[in-house]
């Protein structure tokens, strides 16, 4: 059982619950240290400590921490058959999945390990700003690395989309709520307060990684489930056209501004092939490259949510920066040197 967040104390009141709940389980609370550049991890059951060591990282990130000690410890102690279910405490900020992924791959280590279940602790009091504030985790002291600038509302979106239960730390307002269950994948459990957790239910295979990376894979074809209150609104904005390049990055905050969740992929006439990953929150916005789209028909698909009253630009700065009929027809007249977006999609040589 993974347990991941960007709120400690969120974290370590579900901690706490889930080994109450679960007295023939082990505990492994793992913590980075950026100052030291070291991994802390503790051990421990019902009988107390079990193991407390520091890890020297050879860099201080998520990463690191997941391939060097976070996955050898939870096979190790799988290993010894000493317990029946393991709590894995993420580092705050380490997400799930890319744990998930790691199982995934390597047949070996799935032998071993099983992730029954991905749960990720919010802080009842913050739901809204956490998921789309503008604060970053290095703000908080919350960071894994000493350039790591996420925004906490990127990384909690995508832990909430990802989890198979959100369980929160006191109890949420109603927009709160309805935030989380907007985000929050359609079969995913919204608990409101930790004490109502049920951990038993938790080790029983809860967890499927295929279900869960359909729900955040940027590419999204189906229809997105009704939302089931007022307080949130979300607009999806989906179009066979890619956006212009030149346009879009001068008109990226218009729909990469704002307290909202916005995730995605597009594409672009100057990289036809290559599927483009939109990831924003809170005013933040990652765009990266995703592959290839193979045989799959190119398309752009923007769905932002947020909460209060939606705002009344989205459609129209969306329909803007798409490519017109006649500059579709431009055809060859794409194959450019440079489009603009170089530094975070690579050279344009590369997506042919």
């Amino acid at each position: 059982m993974l347990l991941t967040g960007v709120d400690r104390d969120a974290m370590a009141a579900t901690m706490v619950g889930l080994q109450f709940d679960l007295p023939a389980a082990v505990a492994v609370r793992h913590h980075i240290d950026v100052e030291r550049g070291v991994l802390e991890r503790v051990v421990s059951d019902v009988t107390g400590v079990v193991e407390r060591v520091d890890h020297e990282l050879e860099h201080a990130c998520v990463t690191c921490a997941i391939r060097e000690d976070v996955v050898p410890t939870l096979e190790r102690l799988a290993r010894s058959g000493r317990w029946s279910t393991i709590v894995a405490h993420l580092p705050v900020g380490a997400e799930a999945a890319q744990v998930c992924q790691v199982l995934s791959w390597d047949t070996r280590l799935a032998r071993h390990l099983r992730v029954s279940g991905v749960v990720v602790a919010v802080d009842g009091q913050r739901v809204v700003d956490d998921l789309v504030g503008d604060d970053l985790l290095a703000e908080r002291g919350d960071h894994s690395a000493v350039d790591d600038r996420r925004g906490v509302a990127e990384v909690n979106g995508a832990m909430v989309e990802y989890a198979d239960v959100v369980v929160t730390r006191g109890e949420p307002d109603p927009t709160g709520e309805a935030l989380l269950r907007a985000l929050a994948r359609p079969d995913a459990d919204v608990v409101a307060g930790v004490e109502h957790l049920e951990a038993a239910g938790l080790t029983r295979d809860r967890h499927q990684h295929g279900r869960s990376r359909a729900w955040v894979d940027p590419i999204r074809r189906d229809p997105l489930p009704p939302l089931a209150s007022g307080r949130v609104w979300r607009v999806d904005l989906t179009s066979p056209q890619p956006f212009h390049p030149e346009r879009l990055l001068e008109d990226l905050e218009s729909l990469g501004g704002g307290r909202h969740r916005s995730r995605g992929s597009f594409w672009l006439p100057t990289r036809p092939d290559q599927v483009l990953v939109w990831d924003g929150a809170g005013g933040q916005l990652s765009i990266g490259a995703g592959g290839p789209w193979r045989d799959r028909e190119p398309r752009t698909r923007i769905v932002l949510t947020g909460v209060g009253a939606e705002p009344a630009h989205l459609r129209d700065a969306f329909a803007a920066m798409l490519l017109g009929p006649d500059e579709a027809a431009a055809g060859g007249g794409w194959r450019v040197a440079e489009d603009g977006f170089e530094p975070w999609l690579g050279p344009v040589r590369r997506a042919a």
